[in-house]
């Protein structure tokens, strides 16, 4: 099986249901099949042959499933790429997937001119927004094409060549193939309940290997819809618009919505699949959102652009069960700290720096093996290598399983603080500093230290209106931690740098709070 048999067996069996919901018109899946067609016919017409590679820049929208699936039914390779990198940073990805051709949505068309663009400039297409109306060039594109048929790719072959976030470094090319993307989303549509009668909305980014999730739905026929950019009234509006039965969201996104001032009129009557990840939530607001959202099936997920993207999953009515001890009970922490069990095809262990099984409960890297692991890094034989050993993945993330088998993660390897020969696991100070009232947000990183090595330090967003300094937060972590774990340093900027999809990048936050030492700005 590959994506394009999937497809149109989804296209044969649902032909006259909805396919994609736009705010302008909707069509059905025959008639989103048959774009499809014709879309590759025009991709060939441009230059896209099977097996190479062409780059989108573009919001979430249906066009941008169109495209992808041309893409894929040509036999080329979709590369979506984050349209909120520096011009540089784009560059250096269509330099390393070696694009033929990038499609740009015309808010992004200023992309074009820019000197770090410019070996792309005759290779690219501005088409017009990616939903509503105002996309003349592209529906004229279409129009002209000719259907062609669908290539018929072997399951390892290459499907998608998703970007890293950059978090820990220079992006790299993850190659998933068609084995990957299917084998992943059977396990997480049935581990989730996804249903052909659910509405489901792409609101995290299309660029975004979380997007990968909506396969579940897809697959079987349900109607897609989507958020072009995010803001709290816009992801209402949406799920009341079109009846949205799913959603993969960020915490910050549900933070946000629940915080506004639409929710409380806001329709979510018909949301019954509410997922987050990326991650991690604060359980203050994992309260509130669970509160909030009281008739959905509440699930948390962790996964990897290497793993297609999940591998555990929170089962839903036992995260509900969490959330209602720690409010009869006050016990904050416990499996509510954890992102759930492994998904039905990963297995998952956690081993020491020899690669060795550690104990139930002791931490150590998590690695994982099953269907959706990658095939590689593009161009990147010695990184695949050291990522992928014995069949196994090094995710590079610092974790223990308890004996019930949930999963707990404490941090990223290359995050760990090492402090006078001491392990400090990010997130057990982290969930400290974040049950202190005047803390809004906090991240935890280690800064060379002459004595120490690395010295533990907090960077620290305030509350509004709080007043709080670093000896009341040192207080604090003492009440509760051992003297090694407790930030020697705390650092109070107005906002942590975060990804697209709302994770700290700790590289970014180094450069800062090293800036704000040497500054002499940390108390």
């Amino acid at each position: 099986m590959n994506l394009n048999r999937a497809f149109a067996s989804t296209v044969r069996h649902h032909g006259p249901r909805p396919a994609l919901l736009d705010s302008a018109r909707t069509y059905t899946w025959r008639a989103f099949g048959e774009r499809v067609a014709r879309l590759a016919g025009a991709l060939g017409g441009l230059g896209v042959r099977p097996g190479t590679r062409f780059a989108v820049i573009a919001r979430n929208g249906f066009r941008v499933e169109e495209l992808k699936w041309a893409g894929l039914h040509l036999g080329a390779i979709p590369v979506p790429v984050n349209f909120r990198l520096a011009p540089p940073e784009i560059a250096h990805i269509l330099a390393d997937c070696d694009a033929c051709h990038v499609f740009v949505e015309s808010a992004f068309a200023a992309l074009v001119e820019h000197p770090a663009l410019g070996a792309w400039k005759g290779r690219a297409s501005v088409f017009g927004e990616s939903s509503g109306d105002a996309a003349p060039a592209y529906e004229a594109m279409l129009a002209a094409a000719q259907p062609v048929p669908a290539s018929d790719p072997a399951p390892d072959d290459d499907a998608l060549l998703l970007y890293t976030g950059g978090t820990t470094g220079r992006a790299k090319g993850v190659r998933l193939t068609h084995a990957n993307i299917l084998a992943n989303n059977v396990a997480f549509g049935l581990a989730v309940g996804a249903r052909p009668e659910q509405v489901y909305l792409h609101a995290a980014p299309m660029f975004h290997s979380a997007d990968l999730l909506a396969t579940g739905w897809f697959l079987q026929g349900a109607p897609q819809c989507y958020l072009p950019a995010f803001s709290p009234a816009a992801f209402l509006d949406a799920v009341a618009r079109h009846r949205v039965g799913a959603v993969v969201t960020v915490p910050t996104m549900l933070v946000a919505t629940v915080g506004s001032a639409d929710f409380p009129a806001a329709d979510v009557s018909s949301l019954e699949v509410l997922i987050y990840g990326a991650a991690p939530m604060a359980l203050d607001w994992m309260v509130r959102v669970a509160d909030a959202f009281p008739r959905a099936a509440f699930f948390n997920c962790y996964g990897l652009t290497e793993t297609a993207p999940d591998l555990t999953i929170f089962n839903a009515r036992e995260l509900r069960e969490a959330i209602d001890h720690m409010k009869a009970t006050g016990e904050r922490g416990g499996r509510l700290l954890s992102v759930g069990k492994p998904n039905v095809l990963n297995e998952l262990r956690v081993v020491d720096g020899d690669g060795r099984e550690v104990a139930p409960g002791a931490a150590g890297e998590l690695i994982a093996r099953g269907p959706n692991i990658m095939k590689g890094y593009h161009g990147r034989d010695a990184e695949t290598a050291a990522a992928l050993r014995d069949g196994w993945l090094r995710t590079g993330d610092v974790a223990r399983i308890d004996d019930d088998g949930y999963v707990y993660l404490l941090d990223r390897l290359k995050d760990m603080v090492i402090t006078g020969g001491e392990n400090v696991y990010s997130s057990e100070v982290e969930a400290v500093l974040h049950t202190h009232p005047a803390v809004a947000e906090a991240a935890v990183i280690g800064l060379a230290d002459a004595r120490l090595g690395e010295a533990v330090t907090a960077v620290v967003v305030r509350r509004p209106g709080a007043a709080a300094g670093a000896p009341d937060l040192d207080a604090h972590c003492r009440a509760s931690l051992g003297g090694f774990k407790v930030p020697r340093r705390f650092v109070f900027v107005d906002t942590l740098p975060k990804s697209a999809m709302g994770k700290v990048l700790k590289s970014d936050l180094r450069r800062i709070a090293q800036m704000e030492v040497s500054g002499g700005q940390s108390g």
